[in-house]
């Protein structure tokens, strides 16, 4: 894609085309020297969540989602993506991880903390002993 004097964008690339940008509308890509970094979530069927898949650069949110659906939707089954501004995640410090300590011993959230799987595998034991011995 150029830019020319007369501000037309000339592209070989069709989403170019279908962006619009042909049309005259360059306020967003004019002066741009560096393109947004956009955080991309992909949902690979209705009512599942949207899972982070990687990251995109373009000069606004509709280039972003053009460019996320061109790199991480062509592969996959694809229901829905989203692009955020890298810009609008907030994130913990990792030298904050104290504030995730509240309960040290926490093995009663764990699920491999009850004994259960033990019981299950004597009682799959006892039943391959009675049915050999039948």
């Amino acid at each position: 894609m150029s830019l020319e004097n007369n501000k037309e964008v000339i592209s070989l690339d069709p989403r170019i085309t279908r962006a619009n940008l042909i049309s005259g509308n360059h306020s967003d890509v004019e002066g741009i020297v560096h393109f947004q970094t956009y955080e991309v979530f992909h949902q690979n069927k209705r009512g599942a969540q949207h899972k982070h898949v990687g990251i995109v650069h373009a000069p606004n949110a509709d280039m972003a989602l053009l460019y996320a659906k061109e790199q991480y939707a062509r592969r996959e089954v694809t229901a829905n993506i989203w692009v955020v501004p890298s810009s609008c995640v907030s994130a913990t410090e990792y030298e904050d991880d104290d504030i995730f300590t509240t309960a040290p011993e926490k093995l009663y959230r764990n699920p491999a903390s009850y004994k259960v799987m033990d019981r299950i595998q004597a009682f799959k034991e006892r039943g391959m002993k009675a049915t050999d011995e039948v």
